[in-house]
C-alpha cells in the first residue's frame, strides 16, 4: 500500500481552505486565520499538527463517551467490515449486529421502550421523529395534530426538519425555516433570562409555557412536545428543579405525546443510561447518537414507546421512511462494542457515584472568579456564565466576544471549552479521572485570568 505523502500544517490548511467545507462555520473567517489541524488522540486529550497536547473538556462534539484510543472499538470495525461491509434494512432485510444493537438499546432503555428506528445521525433522527408524530397520529385517526412544540434556543439538528424543530434563531434566518407545523416556547434558563423570579418559580412559569401554548392552539392540533432533557448546545441549560414535574402534568392531562432528545444526554451524561431516567420522564419517542458509538461512526436513532410501536406495526401498514444506513453493520457493530465497554467497566456507575460529583464540586469553586457570574452542571455536564458585573448578574454586550476570547485564549493554552454566546460550557469523555478533572479546573482558572486580563484591555 503506497502511503500519500505527509503534509505540514501550512500545507493542510491551504488545502483545507481551497476544498472543505465546513459545518457552522463563517468561511472567510476561517480563511484568513487557517484551521487547527487534529492529527491523534489518547484518553482525553488531543495532539494538532503542531505539536500541542489539547485537554478535549467537549468529548469530541459531546460524544466521544468512552474516550479516543480504545482499540476494541476499531477491531469491532474491521472484523465486521471483512464480514459484511454493507448491506441495507430494506426488503425485509436485516443483519446480526443491527439486530443485536436494537436489542441491547431495548435493554437499557426505559421499561416501556422496546424498539429502536436506526439512522445516521442525531439529525435523521428527529427528522424521523416528526414522520413518525405525524403517522401515529394519522393512524389514531386524528390527523389534524400535526403541531410540535419546541423550545427558544433548543437544538435538534441541521436539517431542515431538526433545525425547524430546534429553536436557534441564527438557523432560522437561512432558509426560511421553521417549516409550518412547528412552534416554539421559552427555555427554562433562570439565569439569563429569570429576572426576580426564583429558580423554582421560573421553572413553574417556563413549563406553564407549554400549557399556555396548547390551549392556544388547540388541543385537537397539537401532536408532541420535543425538548432535551438538559440544553446542551443552547448553553448547558439545566432547567430548575420544578420544571419538568409540571412538563409531565401538562402532558399528561393534555395526551400529548412526549419526545425527549437523548442525543446529547444519553449513554451515560448524567450518571444515569438516559436523561429521562435522571428526571423520571417517560417518552413516546428518544432520538439517539453520539455516545452511542462514542463518535467513532456516525449512528443515530429513535428509540419508540410500545404504544406508538404497536400502533405503527398493528395499524400502518407500510412506513415510508427511511436511509440508506440504517442499521448500517459496521456503525452496528462498533455501538454493540461501545454498549459493551461502558457497562463491563461500569462506565455509567462510575460516573454517577464519582466523576460527576467531583466535577460538579470542583467547578462549582469557580464562581470565586470575578468573572463567573453562574456555575451550573449535571453529571459530566457544565457550564460557566461569564460576566461584566457578578453583584448585578449583568451580561457583556451580548455580541458573544467575552466568550469568543474566552475560547480561543482556552485553546492557545491547551484546553477546549465550547463558548456559546458568553456561556463556557464542557462535557468531558466520561473517563476521565479525579487527577484530569484537578487539571481542568486549573486550566480553566488559567484561562479565566487571561480572559479578564484581555478583556480589561
Amino acid at each position: 500500500m503506497i502511503q500519500p505523502p505527509p503534509l505540514n500544517t501550512a500545507e493542510l490548511q491551504a488545502m483545507d481552505r481551497a476544498h472543505y467545507l465546513h459545518p457552522f462555520t463563517d468561511h472567510k473567517a476561517l480563511g484568513a486565520q487557517g484551521t487547527r489541524i487534529i492529527e491523534r488522540a489518547e484518553g482525553i486529550w488531543l495532539w494538532d499538527s503542531d505539536g500541542n497536547r489539547i485537554l478535549d473538556a467537549m468529548a469530541g462534539l459531546w460524544c466521544v463517551n468512552v474516550g479516543y484510543g480504545r482499540t476494541e472499538l476499531a477491531e469491532a470495525a474491521y472484523r465486521q467490515m471483512l464480514e459484511l461491509p454493507y448491506y441495507n434494512s430494506f426488503f425485509q432485510c436485516a443483519n446480526p449486529p443491527a439486530v443485536r444493537l436494537a436489542s441491547a438499546i431495548a435493554d437499557i432503555a426505559p421499561a416501556h421502550m422496546n424498539r429502536v428506528f436506526f439512522a445516521g445521525s442525531g439529525s435523521e433522527a428527529n427528522d424521523t421523529v416528526l414522520r413518525m408524530v405525524r403517522r401515529y397520529w394519522d393512524l389514531k385517526g386524528q390527523p389534524q395534530k400535526k403541531t410540535v412544540i419546541g423550545r427558544i434556543n433548543g437544538y435538534h439538528g441541521s436539517t431542515v426538519a431538526g433545525a425547524s424543530l430546534g429553536g436557534m434563531k441564527p438557523m432560522h434566518a437561512q432558509g426560511d425555516l421553521p417549516i409550518p407545523g412547528i412552534v416554539h416556547i421559552p427555555q427554562p434558563y433562570w439565569f439569563g433570562e429569570g429576572g426576580e423570579q426564583s429558580p423554582e418559580d421560573f421553572g413553574i412559569w417556563a413549563a406553564q409555557q407549554l400549557e399556555a401554548k396548547i390551549l392556544e392552539l388547540g388541543v385537537d392540533q397539537v401532536a408532541a412536545f420535543i425538548a432535551e432533557p438538559i440544553q446542551g448546545a443552547g448553553g448547558v441549560i439545566v432547567p430548575p428543579a420544578t420544571y419538568w414535574p409540571e412538563v409531565k402534568r401538562i402532558l399528561d392531562a393534555y395526551e400529548i405525546l412526549l419526545v425527549v432528545d437523548e442525543v446529547i444526554c444519553g449513554f451515560g451524561r448524567t450518571g444515569e443510561w438516559f436523561g429521562s431516567q435522571y428526571y423520571d420522564l417517560t417518552p413516546d419517542l428518544m432520538p439517539i447518537a453520539k455516545g452511542m458509538t462514542s463518535g467513532y461512526l456516525p449512528m443515530g436513532g429513535v428509540i419508540v414507546s410500545d404504544r406508538v410501536a404497536d400502533t405503527l406495526i398493528e395499524e400502518g401498514g407500510e412506513f415510508f421512511h427511511g436511509y440508506t444506513y440504517s442499521g448500517h453493520p459496521v456503525a452496528a457493530a462498533v455501538g454493540l462494542e461501545n454498549l459493551r465497554i461502558l457497562r463491563d467497566e461500569r462506565i455509567v456507575d462510575y460516573v454517577r457515584k464519582d466523576a460527576a460529583p467531583y466535577l460538579q464540586e470542583r467547578i462549582a469553586g469557580l464562581i470565586d472568579h470575578p468573572l463567573v457570574g453562574e456555575v451550573r452542571g449535571v453529571g459530566l455536564l457544565g457550564a460557566l456564565e461569564l460576566v461584566s458585573d457578578k453583584t448585578r448578574r449583568a451580561r457583556f454586550a451580548g455580541d458573544g466576544r467575552a466568550g469568543g476570547l474566552c475560547r480561543d485564549i482556552c485553546v492557545r493554552n491547551g484546553l477546549v471549552m465550547r463558548a456559546v454566546g458568553d456561556t463556557m460550557i464542557m462535557s468531558p469523555p466520561l473517563i476521565i479521572s479525579r487527577a484530569e478533572i484537578d487539571q481542568l479546573v486549573e486550566l480553566i482558572w488559567r484561562c479565566l485570568d487571561l480572559t479578564a486580563a484581555a478583556l480589561k484591555e
